[in-house]
């Protein structure tokens, strides 16, 4: 009997808190300017979802010609509301993001840049979009980059740690593996970390019992000492100077696919497959090309008038030699300098269809140019009244 009269008293005391939680759990009626709801009421249940369109001149700002809305604890999800025809909704652009509008709409002109995630690249270097007419003119496209990796290979008796499991990897992402209890990591120098270098992971370890005696504690042969800069056994590779060069794509072994180390009296390895890059001494230099430097790896990027033949990273190998490098090949319907030293040109230039009017080194003389089909053709150096050389 004491128990309900409780419960009673309880209710007399506190029907504000219980009105306040039942009203959370409802919506109002939205307003929409310029647009018109079905089945109009002045409240709305949780989790129920209205319809709406808008009035001529005016669209949902969400894709269609109509639209809905849920009512989420007080909140409508998405937000009804109607804007101008000309405007633009949010686009949707897979391993992409980019600064969205506090309105939740972008006006006629506006423009977007995208910014790709890690392990993607833009499409054709295009990173804008413009709001033209309600509709975006050529939305940027996020592929992936030629030297992500996919996800690490697996290794019984191990897992990857401080880092969640994803897909795809950007170059030079470090992962480590730490064996479980009663193992101990063998290989690849007892090396636990791999790297992504040039799409392919760097060998990792593997994790033998702590029973079985490990390998790679014997002395070292005398065809293969351990010092700094020693020649690896079986490479016949000569240490870079830095100038270019350096050793074929071969040696930018797979995971799993052995690496080029020394050897010690049992035939184990005694040296990681790669060294850091400052252990390579100088960059080496790719004309018309900028390099960036990671921890493990180089990587090159041609400017807008050359294309990049070849892997554009390079790692510096166990016997501190560069791998192959990349070249900047020119692109067609460049203008080069060097090629056209009777024209006045400031820099490469690219050409289109159409004829191009360029000063000749003579004050006074002009040509025209053109590019068709990758061929370059130029005229005479003329002057105005019709003299040419």
């Amino acid at each position: 009997m004491r128990v309900t009269y409780l419960g009673f008293f309880l209710l007399l005391w506190f029907p504000g808190v219980l009105h306040a939680q039942s009203a959370a759990r409802h919506c109002d009626a939205p307003r929409l300017p310029h647009g018109y709801i079905v089945s109009e009421q002045n409240e709305y249940d949780h989790g129920r979802t209205l319809t709406y369109a808008c009035e001529k001149g005016h669209k949902p700002a969400v894709e269609g010609w109509w639209a809905t809305s849920t009512c989420q604890s007080g909140t409508w999800s998405p937000k009804p509301q109607c804007i101008v025809e000309e405007g633009c909704i949010p686009p949707t652009i897979p391993n992409a993001k980019y600064t969205e509008s506090l309105t939740g709409w972008y006006e006629e002109g506006d423009k977007i840049r995208i910014t790709c995630d890690e392990a993607y690249e833009l499409k054709n270097n295009d990173a804008t979009a413009v709001c033209t007419n309600g509709s975006w003119s050529s939305v940027p496209v996020c592929e992936r980059s030629d030297d992500a990796c996919d996800a690490p290979p697996k290794v019984p008796h191990a897992v990857i740690v401080d880092h969640g499991y994803q897909e795809l990897f950007a170059a030079d992402t470090h992962l480590q593996y730490e064996c479980e209890d009663g193992y101990t990591a063998e290989g690849a120098g007892n090396d636990k970390t791999i790297v992504c270098i040039a799409g392919t992971w760097t060998e990792g370890p593997t994790c033998s019992s702590a029973a079985t005696p490990g390998a790679g504690h014997g002395g070292s042969t005398e065809g293969a000492t351990g010092g700094s800069g020693t020649q690896p056994a079986g490479r016949g590779t000569t240490p870079s100077t830095g100038h270019g060069g350096g050793s074929s794509d071969s040696s930018l072994q797979p995971a799993g696919g052995g690496s080029s180390t020394t050897s010690d009296s049992n035939g184990s390895d005694s040296r990681p497959s790669f060294l850091p890059i400052n252990n390579c001494g100088r960059y080496p230099f790719v004309p018309y090309a900028a390099v960036e430097a990671g921890r493990m790896n180089l990587r090159y990027r041609c400017d807008e008038y050359h294309t990049l033949v070849g892997l554009d990273t390079v790692v510096c190998h166990s016997d501190r030699s560069w791998s192959k490098l990349p070249d900047c090949k020119e692109k067609s319907c460049v203008l080069n300098p060097a090629r056209y030293p009777l024209l006045q040109l400031s820099g490469f230039q690219h050409l289109t269809g159409a004829w191009k009017h360029f000063h000749c080194i003579w004050p006074g003389y002009y040509t025209f140019v053109m590019c068709d089909n990758g061929e370059i053709t130029t005229g005479q150096c003329c002057n105005y009244y019709g003299h040419c050389l």
